[in-house]
């Protein structure tokens, strides 16, 4: 994967590092850079970091992308948005994001290697395995670093019982006791707040969008349940399974400006049959 930057009448003079530095590049990537071989060129020419640039230089930056993912096209997830530098994909419920001991070739990774093998795994937002939506990858180093934080993410999730008014849930979680991964709300926990807005009610439960201010493990589950209103579905926080088997949740919508162009990209993903089943107002 490569980038280009060309260098302007202001940047006229001043050395190499300085000048992608100023452009968005880390420090700890351009020293990745300095020791690959071709990493970083000017005009096609090898460049250090203190060689000076003139108006007009286009400064090309290689990267070796390591670490690869058994390809699977066969898993054909759906691809809501893609260029040269990202791509969103609508995740199926039941799919990890990454491979683990349980999963080696099942993955969101293992079809992103199949669908960009040239290209390293780096996503941006990771989702539950069986929470379902939206999931950005960026498809080199610099462009992942542009994305983090600059991602605006928008769930939706059905929870038992009914809620008729939004609210905000302000409280520490923390990893539960004896368990690798339950999370709870206590005192000596990670800051962490939800807002949450009802959108309608069925007789059993309610439908809610959130926005999240902070992003901790499991935390609209675990802040659900903590006011009184688990996920259906989501056993693991005491949500009825009666009428769906995951919990439901949805990552619906999706705002960021694009990492190398900064215009704005504002993405949806409609809320998958089985969470529609239990609101049918």
């Amino acid at each position: 994967m490569h980038m280009e930057f060309q260098a302007q009448l202001q940047d006229e003079g001043i050395p190499a590092g300085l000048f992608l530095l100023k452009n968005g590049v880390s420090k700890r990537l351009i020293a990745k850079l300095k020791r690959q071989d071709g990493g970083m060129t000017r005009n096609g020419v090898r460049i250090r970091t203190i060689d000076r640039l003139q108006a007009g230089d286009t400064v090309v930056l290689r990267m070796e992308d390591l670490h690869r993912l058994e390809p699977n096209a066969a898993l054909a997830v759906p691809v809501v948005y893609e260029d040269d530098n990202v791509i969103v994909f609508d995740k199926p419920s039941y799919m990890p994001v990454h491979p683990s001991l349980n999963h080696h070739k099942d993955t969101l990774g293992n079809y992103f290697a199949a669908h960009c093998p040239d290209c390293t795994f780096r996503p941006v937002n990771r989702l539950d395995m069986n929470t379902s939506g939206l999931v950005l990858v960026a498809k080199d180093a610099y462009c992942a670093r542009q994305l983090q934080r600059t991602a605006e993410k928008t769930y939706y999730a059905v929870v038992c019982g009914i809620l008729e008014t939004a609210g905000v849930v302000e409280a520490p979680i923390a990893r539960a006791p004896d368990s690798i991964m339950k999370r709870c709300v206590r005192e000596d926990g990670a800051a962490a707040v939800t807002q949450y807005t009802p959108m309608g009610c069925s007789e059993h439960y309610t439908l809610l969008k959130i926005r999240l201010q902070t992003g901790r493990t499991h935390q609209i589950r675990v802040h659900m349940a903590y006011i009184g209103h688990p996920l259906a579905g989501d056993d693991l926080y005491g949500g009825s399974v009666e009428q769906i088997p995951r919990q439901a949740l949805h990552c619906g919508e999706m705002a960021f400006p694009h990492p190398v162009f900064a215009q704005p990209i504002a993405l949806r993903s409609p809320l998958p049959a089985d969470i529609c089943t239990l609101i049918s107002f």
